[in-house]
């Protein structure tokens, strides 16, 4: 049993920068893709970015792109995004998971293991 905990959210100024982590503890980690999905205050929950187990292939939302920066630590099974020029709209509920397989993918249904989540507020 995979267990993900997330880290790092908090409040920022617009065009500031966050790093968050992602720890996973127990079972398998680092053969699987990875993924950071966020979830706005009566949105639905979204894709953001995930990698292979080797950051071969990564995908990012179109809205992050250029932004934030998905990557991984193995050995230390951990899972890091660093955002940077944050903007109100990605005020969010930040959110890691495993993925069922080893692709990027970026539907949610694909994923089987999902952290609680960490808060990130940007002000303008």
């Amino acid at each position: 049993q995979v267990q993900l905990v997330e880290s790092g959210g908090g409040l920022v100024q617009a065009g500031g920068s966050l790093r968050l982590s992602c720890a996973a503890v127990g079972g398998t980690f680092s053969t699987y893709a990875l993924g950071w999905f966020r979830q706005a205050p009566g949105k639905e929950r979204e894709f953001v970015a995930a990698s292979t187990w080797d950051e071969s292939s990564t995908n990012y939302a179109d809205s992050v792109k250029g932004r934030f920066t998905i990557s991984r630590d193995n050995a230390k099974n951990m899972l890091y995004l660093q955002m940077s020029s944050l903007k109100p709209e990605d005020t969010a509920v930040y959110s890691c998971a495993r993925a069922r397989g080893l692709r990027p993918v970026v539907i949610t249904s694909l994923y089987d293991y999902w952290g609680q989540g960490t808060a990130v507020t940007v002000s303008s």
